[in-house]
């Protein structure tokens, strides 16, 4: 059984590991944290003359050609280097479900700009619930004319402060059971009736977006009226796979920092690393990122291949979770004091790893999700 990366995943991963960390070293990552747009107009630009905006996409729409699992390696990645800025929203969230759902007119609008880095998207699904089930969603979308008018509000949306569309997900017959009576729409994000407040969130960016009576024609219907909850289904499994890919890159680099400090940091005269208790924890650590590595691959390969793969998914990313708990509080423990200073840099690993963990629902929930594919 050859679990190795290919040739061109290789390729892929070295050149994504040296471009991203000349670009995004500690001090950049300060700077734009303190921006409004949380990101980089020239370094977004070139990523997309590499081909990541369009890696997913097919090469009649301006991209690579590529699969998920080849994105989840450069995901993974992006992870160690703690990038910011809405590629995961973009990508992942925005140009994906158009690429399954979207009508061929639509591909050939959206995708080549997505591809081209002309475009940012984004998705908005979670409500003041805050839960990701097709039961809590209550923005309205009312036929009017030729179109349709959404009025909402939706909670911690990605990257909003700079979409240029929303995938925005509303209630389309309220007498329809919860999962059919919901439909998506692509919303340019600035046009009248749409207002976003910026949230103050642990890492990245998220925002509030209240839709006001947003008129939508009905071409920007994503996939059919009343069935979009099975696109965004697909959505969340490929955006939790994705979350796991981005953890197990922060998770690794967490390792690697914290290997290199216990064989720096002396006590007693000898280095810290030289002490079985951490020698231990620093294999323990290696263990739950191994794990982590091979069920999120597994699934990533998974939703590739177009296979099945619901227990594989929530699988992944309930031991993502738990095991990057254990992870970082174990660098924490042996970095001491040292690793809550902001002038040091494990602070930003430990709060990109709690906002993957917020996103799409927490252990619990795929715990469950994995019991029920289990029969129980």
């Amino acid at each position: 059984m050859n679990l190795s990366f290919t040739e061109e995943q290789e390729i892929l991963r070295k050149f994504a590991r040296d471009f991203l960390t000349s670009k995004f070293p500690k001090k950049v990552l300060k700077e734009l944290e303190e921006t409004e747009s949380g990101y980089s107009p020239e370094i977004w630009k070139e990523m997309a003359d590499l081909g990541w905006m369009g890696l997913p996409f097919p090469e009649k729409y301006g991209g690579t050609g590529m699969t998920f699992l080849d994105l989840a390696v450069l995901l993974e990645e992006m992870g160690k280097a703690c990038m910011p800025g809405p590629y995961f929203s973009t990508v992942v969230l925005g140009g994906l479900p158009i690429l399954d759902i979207g009508t061929e007119a639509q591909k050939q609008e959206y995708l080549p700009q997505i591809a081209q880095g002309k475009s940012i998207f984004t998705l908005a699904l979670t409500e003041p619930s805050g839960s990701y089930d097709a039961a809590s969603i209550i923005a309205k979308a009312v036929p009017d004319g030729d179109g349709w008018v959404i009025s909402g509000t939706k909670l911690f949306v990605p990257d909003a402060q700079v979409a240029d569309y929303i995938l925005c997900v509303a209630r389309t017959d309220d007498k329809a059971k919860p999962e059919e009576g919901l439909t998506t729409f692509i919303v340019e994000a600035k046009q009248p009736g749409i207002g976003h407040t910026v949230l103050n969130a642990m890492s990245g960016k998220l925002c509030e977006v209240v839709c006001d009576g947003v008129k939508v024609p009905k071409e920007n219907i994503l996939g059919q009226l009343n069935q979009g909850w099975s696109g965004i289904k697909k959505a969340i499994d490929r955006a939790v796979v994705a979350k796991c890919c981005l953890t197990v890159g922060i998770t690794q680099q967490v390792l690697d920092m914290t290997v290199e400090y216990a064989k720096e940091r002396k006590q007693f005269d000898r280095p810290i690393g030289s002490f079985q208790i951490i020698q231990h924890y620093c294999a323990d650590m290696l263990t739950d990122i191994e794990g982590m590595r091979l069920s999120a691959y597994h699934a990533a390969w998974k939703l590739s291949e177009g296979l099945s793969c619901a227990e594989e998914v929530a699988a992944a990313r309930a031991w993502a979770v738990q095991a990057g708990e254990r992870v970082i509080g174990l660098a924490h423990q042996i970095h001491g004091a040292i690793g809550v200073a902001m002038e040091y840099d494990l602070h930003y690993y430990t709060r990109s790893l709690k906002a993957c963990e917020l996103s799409f629902g927490g252990a619990d929930v795929y715990r469950e999700i994995v019991a029920q594919e289990m029969g129980l």
